[in-house]
C-alpha cells in the first residue's frame, strides 16, 4: 500500500491499459484451450503474443497486434505439439478480443475517477480500430476522453517511447500522467518513462519484483481510485 504520509500532487491524466486491466478475458481463456483441446493453450498463446510484440520492438520491425496474435496461435500449436488451427478459426479467436466484457468493478471505478475531475484515456497495444470496438462492446467508451494505440509510433509497450508519445499527444508532462494496468511489465515501463503508476492485482497477475514499486496498488479499480482521489 502507498505511504499516505507523502504528499503527491494529483495527476492530470490517467492512462488505462485495456486487455485484462479493464476487460475480462475469460471468453478467450475458455475459447483458446477448447480450440486446441489443451488446457495450457491460452497461457502459452497470450505469453507468446506479448513476448513477440516485444521482439518486434527490439528488432526494429512492426506487425499489427492481430497479426502477431495469429502467428502466436501457430507457435502455440507447435510448442504444445497440437494440430495448427485453420485460418478461419484463428481469425475467429483473435476477433474475440473485440467481444470482451468489462470487469464488473470497472464502470464504478471509472465513474469515481471521472467525477473527481480526471481526464481518462485508454492506451493499448491493440490497433485503434480494435480499441474502439473493444470499448464500445464493453459499454465503457463514454468514460474516455480518447483512446490511444501504439500503432501511431509502431513500437509496443513497454518501450519508453510509447508512453512518452502518449503524454506528448495529451499535452502533459510524464510526471502529470499516471498509468493504470494489471501487468507488472506495463507498470515498470511507464515508471521508466517518468510516469506514475497504479497496479490492479487481477487474479493471476503480479508485479515485477526487480522494478520500482507502483505509486498505487489495489485489488480492483474502485480501491485504486479511492487512493488516487484521496
Amino acid at each position: 500500500m502507498p505511504d499516505t504520509s507523502i504528499y503527491r500532487p494529483l495527476p492530470k491524466v490517467l492512462l488505462f491499459d485495456v486487455n485484462e486491466t479493464l476487460l475480462d478475458m475469460g471468453k478467450l481463456k475458455r475459447a483458446v484451450p477448447k480450440a486446441f483441446g489443451n488446457k495450457h493453450a491460452f497461457k502459452q498463446w497470450f505469453g507468446l503474443l506479448l513476448h513477440y510484440s516485444l521482439v518486434n520492438t527490439v528488432t526494429g520491425t512492426y506487425h499489427p497486434f492481430g497479426h502477431i496474435a495469429e502467428a502466436a496461435l501457430d507457435m502455440t500449436a507447435d510448442m504444445l505439439e497440437e494440430k495448427r488451427l485453420s485460418p478461419t478459426t484463428k481469425k475467429e479467436l483473435v476477433g474475440l478480443l473485440t467481444q470482451l466484457p468489462a470487469h464488473p468493478d470497472v464502470p464504478r471505478g471509472l465513474q469515481m475517477l471521472l467525477d473527481a475531475g480526471f481526464r481518462l484515456v485508454a492506451f493499448t497495444n491493440s490497433p485503434q480500430l480494435t480499441l474502439d470496438a473493444q470499448l464500445r462492446y464493453a459499454g465503457i467508451i463514454h468514460y474516455f476522453e480518447q483512446g490511444l494505440s501504439v500503432e501511431a509510433v509502431e513500437l509496443y509497450k513497454p518501450h519508453f517511447h510509447t508512453y512518452q508519445a502518449a503524454v506528448q499527444t495529451l499535452g502533459v508532462a510524464p510526471t502529470e500522467a499516471l498509468l493504470i494496468a494489471a501487468h507488472g511489465w506495463d507498470v515498470a515501463g511507464a515508471q521508466d518513462a517518468g510516469l506514475r503508476s497504479g497496479f490492479i492485482a487481477r487474479p493471476g497477475q503480479t508485479l515485477y519484483p526487480l522494478a520500482t514499486p507502483p505509486t498505487y496498488q489495489g485489488k480492483d479499480l474502485p480501491s485504486l481510485a479511492r487512493q488516487i482521489i484521496g
